[in-house]
């Protein structure tokens, strides 16, 4: 029999190559300083050539496995799921021993026929990153692997589900396959946007599982993209982007969609489909104790559905969200310091 995992989460498993980058790397391969975006083929070269950085760092990473990491330092042992499409090779080896290091078990579909795993080059400059993903691997998960029965048991026995944006552009098929059994069951569906070019170019789908969403997470930069990608009349006012989102129309109205923007330095928003707003500020910290922001949105993610799952208001878990990624932004990359523990 399966056990059963409270929080499931899907993504793109990635090994993240870390390196600190300058104006000129980032010019050369014409890459914005905070930003994520697919690989394509001129970004090629930037991995071999990265990988012969004298600082060059490798970090388990992959949104939603990140978020799944900081999640179980919270949560009691065996207490969060996490699926995603790995070749059988050594970066899939580091991924496994990355995650079984913060207690998260991982149920990897392996992908055969000679497609690595996933990488993702993590240029940092300043407190900005520009991460580069070349999916490999991850984007041959199908809703095929998800209704298998092995994943499918598990996606039956959770109570909250966490998946990154990014995996639209693997299987809206699949997710939505997973939002329509939450949405029957009445338990908790939550999507982050994840990056600028989901809601910019990958709209329809985006569009087909908002309705299924109850909890909608983002960040400024997102909120915008989804804005202009909608034709909002204020694509800056956060706000009004966030309250936009929430009253859409939902499939299972028996929960109230939230939406989660973070901002950065400044108080993150929460907007209900009444038309409430709310604002809660982020933990202070002096510039000089911040290594790099790399996995913070992720870690604030990992934060708010660990409470979710202990069914904490929305207070308590914006709160875990900012304590997490406080923690995390005073480490190399999507890394959780060993004070985390469960609460």
């Amino acid at each position: 029999m399966t056990h059963s995992y409270p929080l499931f989460c899907m993504g793109n498993p990635l090994l993240d190559i870390q390196v600190k980058a300058n104006d000129e790397l980032l010019a050369r391969y014409n890459l914005k300083s905070n930003d994520a975006i697919l690989a394509d083929e001129s970004h090629m070269s930037l991995y071999e050539e990265i990988i012969q950085f004298s600082d060059v760092v490798y970090v388990a990473g992959g949104a939603s496995q990140n978020t799944a990491r900081g999640a179980q330092r919270l949560l009691p042992a065996k207490s969060v799921v996490y699926v995603g499409a790995t070749a059988d090779d050594k970066f899939s080896a580091q991924l496994v021993a990355a995650a079984k290091a913060d207690g998260l078990t991982t149920e990897y579909v392996h992908i055969k026929g000679g497609i690595p795993t996933g990488t993702c080059a993590a240029l940092i400059s300043g407190h900005d990153r520009s991460l580069v993903t070349k999916l490999s691997a991850a984007e041959k998960l199908t809703v095929d692997h998800i209704k298998g029965d092995h994943t499918w048991n598990l996606v039956k026995g959770a109570k909250v589900y966490y998946i990154e944006g990014y995996f639209l552009t693997v299987t809206p098929e699949g997710i939505l396959e997973i939002a329509k059994h939450a949405a029957a069951e009445n338990k908790t569906f939550t999507m982050n946007l994840s990056a600028p070019f989901i809601p910019q170019f990958f709209t329809k789908v985006l569009d087909e599982v908002m309705p299924y969403m109850d909890v909608v997470f983002g960040n400024e930069g997102e909120a915008e993209a989804y804005a202009i990608a909608h034709n909002l009349p204020n694509p800056k006012d956060v706000k009004a982007v966030a309250t936009y989102i929430a009253k859409l129309p939902k499939v299972n109205a028996q929960r109230e969609r939230l939406v989660v923007f973070t901002q950065g330095v400044n108080n993150t928003i929460v907007a209900k489909a009444d038309g409430s707003i709310s604002e809660y500020p982020i933990i202070a910290i002096p510039e000089n104790e911040i290594v790099d922001c790399n996995g913070a949105g992720d870690a604030f993610c990992g934060g708010f559905v660990a409470k979710l799952v202990q069914g904490e208001d929305i207070a308590a878990s914006i709160a875990k969200g900012h304590y997490l990624a406080h923690a995390v932004i005073q480490q190399v990359g999507p890394t959780y310091p060993a004070h985390i523990k469960q609460d």
